[in-house]
């Protein structure tokens, strides 16, 4: 905690020192990057950040290591602009924000759902005003939006639970990290088949990641690539604040309270705390939540951790510790969520 602390404090100093260079510069490549949005009976949630960056260089199949390190570094060696003032509209409806100190903005859009189209809603995020010179951008922005006929919700973590990941392994994790690209890395065996299914193209899917912002344009690309359903990528900045870093309990709470009307089935994995987390929702919302299914990749099965949580389980959720995407399939068969 005290490291991250500190970085945190080198970050924060770093960046004050470039704004107080950059106070009185026109930007040069002022950028708008809206984050796949979501929205309900309760509204309408945008997120996105603002930069001073050039687009991301494009994925190019057979490209080298190199190159892909390089466009990845890239993602994360960001010229962030705060205090930029934003004007968000979603089916008809607008609100106004301002970017935070690392240039990202979130937004409650208060659009009625009569005037929200499904599968898919698009809107606007416009720059409002002037900024150090600057006038007159935007950029679209797409609003997943569920339709009366889902039966369900599915909100999943990403990585070690679709995406081969190996977070227990930090050396192996970094590297594929800098090395790899949407187009080279891969998912589970039969996991975009059994979203699919899950999805049965009306079915909305959430996923929730610890992973930072900056992986956001990449993980999009993987799920397009690998044919998974479209939908949010709610993740989380790389640092944080002093007071410590986006909770994934916050996002999974955002996407049930904006969608009242849903139950949902959570998908996740052992490898780092989905079960004890997964384990407080389903406490935090009864009746909401169909069945939850955990990824086994622990390196120590045997550690006890999810097992604690198991044992304690409730008979009213299941909860279904699986060793491949076969497991899951099988039981949510037998539910009747397939």
């Amino acid at each position: 905690m005290e490291l991250r602390r500190l970085v945190v404090a080198l970050e924060r100093a770093w960046d004050g020192a470039r704004l107080r260079r950059a106070r009185s510069r026109t930007p040069e490549q002022f950028r708008i990057e809206p984050y796949i949005g979501h929205g309900g009976p309760a509204g309408v949630v945008v997120r996105g950040r603002v930069l001073d960056n050039p687009l991301e260089m494009e994925v190019v199949d057979g490209e080298g290591v190199w190159a892909a390190v390089r466009r990845t570094l890239r993602t994360f060696l960001t010229d962030e602009l705060p205090g930029v003032p934003l004007e968000v509209t979603v089916g008809g409806a607008s609100a106004e924000a301002v970017s935070d100190s690392e240039g990202y903005f979130v937004v409650r859009v208060p659009a009625a759902p009569a005037t929200l189209g499904s599968p898919w809603t698009h809107g606007t995020v416009e720059l409002r005003g002037d900024y150090r010179g600057t006038t007159g951008h935007s950029a679209p922005v797409e609003v997943r939006v569920p339709s009366g006929d889902a039966r369900f919700g599915i909100l999943s973590d990403i990585d070690d639970t679709i995406l081969e990941t190996g977070v227990q392994r930090v050396g192996r994790m970094i590297l594929q990290t800098l090395a790899g690209s949407s187009l080279t890395r891969t998912p589970f065996p039969g996991a975009a088949e059994l979203y699919r299914d899950l999805a049965a193209d009306v079915n909305p899917v959430f996923y929730v990641s610890s992973s930072p912002w900056n992986l956001h344009s990449f993980l999009v690309g993987f799920l397009r690539h690998r044919g998974f359903p479209l939908g949010p990528v709610l993740l989380r900045d790389l640092l944080g604040t002093w007071r410590g870093r986006e909770q994934k309990h916050d996002r999974i709470r955002e996407v049930l309270d904006l969608h009242p009307d849903l139950s949902f089935v959570l998908l996740g994995d052992s490898g780092e705390h989905d079960p004890e987390i997964y384990a407080d929702i389903v406490r935090e919302h009864p009746g909401r939540i169909l069945a939850v299914y955990i990824r086994e990749v622990r390196l120590d099965p045997g550690d006890g951790r999810v097992e604690k949580v198991s044992d304690d389980w409730g008979p009213d959720v299941p909860f279904v510790l699986a060793a491949d995407t076969d497991a899951v399939r099988r039981h949510a068969q037998d539910l009747g969520l397939l």
